[in-house]
């Protein structure tokens, strides 16, 4: 809508000008104060919202982008923030996928509307969960615990075939469980967690394959290396940090999760490039070379969550996310509040592919956005 573009582009540079400059000289030691984050996440969020509509379809990258809006608003607690989100929600109905005829839903990978229990459908209900979570009004939700209930009626366990799905939905499920207090949404998040790491969890390695094509031996890099995708295991480590942060105490299942997380944390810290990104295919830098900003920022936003939360040793990780944090103020950040060196969208690390300075996307702002959150609550303590 028109509105939420009426900011003066001229006035925007300008400002957007000045806290680049601000941005680029304080990434020093940690890189900034409190105050200093809460600029780079207005400058960064207001940039997008000017340059794009909320008027736009409930699909899992536009969903990812949202869930990065509502931490903002959450920290900033800027109205505008709250009522794009709500805008976007108010123009998908509340709905992902938008089909109502429960004989035709799907779940293998789709766009059309009969793919409602594809999870990439289902990111959406994350931040309508939130905006219900402000203002008790059953129609935020009522679509979501419709298609997740249908989805757990059935027989099947197998939805989260790919590693992003983790990200997508397993934080629908527990923020679900909060507001329903249902216990099949905790029963059914394990059940498809345990087959997705069936067929995706490399045990020895502790990290995620996309989905069972690239696992090896089947799937070799270029070099004859495991191919483990940055932002496949980034979608991983965010969504056990969501879970983490709604399940509950006594959940039966909460050591494991944990000993995820915890183990994914010690298994990408050496993998860190020494410019503080990490690469697109985790184990085989020269597989696809050059920084990409949307894995690293999942990864920093786990990182730094499990240290503000008490599940990861500061002595052990802060130096990772300083650097890492540094990567994306000086590198991915573009004077204009831009988010570059977003890796487009795909399902690999793709030797060749040119990820630069002018590659950005609504999910990479979104995962930007998670961490600068992230780390303005560590500042701000």
């Amino acid at each position: 809508m028109k509105r939420f573009a009426s900011l003066s582009l001229l006035i925007l540079t300008g400002s957007l000008f000045f806290l680049s400059c601000k941005i680029h000289k304080s990434t020093k030691q940690f890189g900034n104060s409190a105050k200093e984050v809460l600029d780079i996440i207005n400058v960064v969020n207001n940039k997008w919202q000017s340059t794009h509509s909320p008027e736009q379809r409930s699909f899992w990258d536009v969903a990812a982008y949202q869930t990065g809006n509502m931490e903002a608003y959450a920290v900033t607690k800027n109205e505008k923030y709250r009522q794009y989100a709500e805008v976007w929600a108010n123009y998908n109905n509340w709905k992902g996928a938008t089909s109502d005829d429960t004989s035709e839903w799907k779940y293998s990978y789709g766009e059309k509307p009969e793919f409602v229990l594809f999870g990439d459908w289902q990111c959406c209900f994350q931040t309508y969960a939130d905006l219900y979570n402000l203002e008790k009004d059953e129609k935020k939700i009522a679509r979501a615990k419709q298609v997740m209930e249908y989805e757990m009626s059935t027989s099947k366990n197998d939805y989260w075939w790919w590693a992003d799905g983790l990200y997508m939905v397993m934080p629908v499920m527990v923020k679900l469980y909060k507001t329903t207090q249902n216990p099949q949404y905790l029963n059914k998040m394990y059940e498809y967690f345990e087959y997705a790491n069936s067929i995706m969890y490399d045990s020895t390695e502790k990290i995620y394959y996309r989905d069972a094509r690239y696992v090896f031996p089947a799937h070799k890099t270029v070099n004859g290396k495991k191919d483990f995708w940055a932002r496949g295991n980034g979608w991983v480590f965010a969504a056990l940090a969501k879970v983490l942060k709604d399940l509950p105490a006594n959940d039966p299942h909460r050591s494991e999760y944990i000993a995820k997380f915890t183990g994914m944390a010690k298994a990408l810290k050496p993998l860190q490039q020494a410019d503080g990104y990490w690469a697109r295919s985790l184990q085989d830098a020269e597989h696809a070379p050059g920084p990409e900003t949307s894995g690293t920022a999942f990864f920093t936003y786990g990182l730094m969550w499990g240290m503000n939360n008490g599940y990861l040793d500061k002595n052990e990780f802060l130096p990772v996310v300083k650097k890492s944090w540094a990567y994306l103020t000086k590198t991915a950040i573009q004077q204009d509040g831009t988010i570059g060196y977003v890796q487009p969208i795909g399902d690999r690390a793709i030797p060749g592919q040119v990820v630069d300075k002018n590659s950005t996307a609504n999910f990479g702002v979104g995962a930007f956005l998670l961490v600068a959150c992230e780390i303005y609550r560590y500042l701000s303590k």
